[in-house]
């Protein structure tokens, strides 16, 4: 717990404790519903995309992730085909949470 990390753990530091977890838990109330409109919403894009446009995502993933963190080019040195499947299984994955988050 963080009161064991903290030497001098007074009221102040309680009163800020729980604010923070106040906050959280208001935070998370506020998107309970929406992953089952965000999923919707994915689904629908996905389901538009022809093969040109899913190219398209696929190489936009590579190039905004490289640019995020360029260390990543260290690790991903694959060929193109190889590339786009792990783009194609992260994009399967993620519908999958969506559709059951607690499996």
């Amino acid at each position: 717990s963080l009161r064991s990390l903290v030497r001098n753990w007074d009221s102040q530091h309680e009163l800020g404790w729980s604010w923070l977890w106040e906050n959280v838990e208001r935070m998370l109330k506020a998107v309970l519903h929406k992953p089952a409109v965000q999923q919707k919403a994915l689904q629908l894009f996905y389901n538009r995309l022809d093969e040109t446009a899913m190219q398209f995502v696929r190489r936009e993933v590579y190039i905004r992730f490289f640019a995020m963190a360029p260390t990543g080019q260290d690790y991903f040195k694959q060929s193109t085909t190889r590339l786009h499947f792990i783009i194609d299984k992260m994009t399967s994955m993620t519908m999958e949470m969506y559709q059951s988050p607690k499996s």
